[in-house]
């Protein structure tokens, strides 16, 4: 098995909001677009610090990581970022790793969009139940 890469768009969600405003002047929603690895093993989304500052997001809060290794380092938490794969789109926070590093989606991103890594074909794809929505189970 190898790694799986896709290519997500990513928006600064509160400029969105405020485009949406017609009493303020506003210069544009900020977006970026790059490769981002899909690991089952992580729940949260990460994204480098340097495009976090690109995208202008905001810290909200702190958590802490568990590395791999089993290091633990406090992380911040940005917000709020529209991310699109697979022609699915969600809003979410992100911990904000060091500048340069790796983007990671986790768990959280592939449940809510409903999406399924198939690790033999190396790619991400909608559920086959589910080919237009995200389809999720509420109890």
């Amino acid at each position: 098995m190898g790694e799986i890469k896709t290519t997500v768009q990513l928006a600064n969600y509160s400029d969105k909001i405020l485009s949406n405003n017609p009493d303020k002047k506003y210069n544009g929603i900020r977006t970026y677009s790059m490769d981002a690895l899909i690991d089952t093993g992580s729940v949260m989304f990460l994204l480098p610090q340097d495009i976090c500052e690109k995208l202008g997001l905001n810290i909200m809060n702190k958590v802490v990581v568990t590395y791999a290794d089993e290091r633990k380092e406090e992380r911040n938490v940005a917000g709020m970022v529209e991310i699109t794969l697979c022609e699915r789109t969600m809003v979410t926070d992100c911990i904000i790793g060091p500048p340069n590093c790796e983007a990671l989606i986790g768990q959280l991103i592939l449940e809510r969009l409903d999406l399924i890594v198939d690790s033999s074909r190396q790619t991400i794809h909608p559920r086959p139940e589910s080919p237009i929505y995200p389809s999720l189970k509420l109890k």
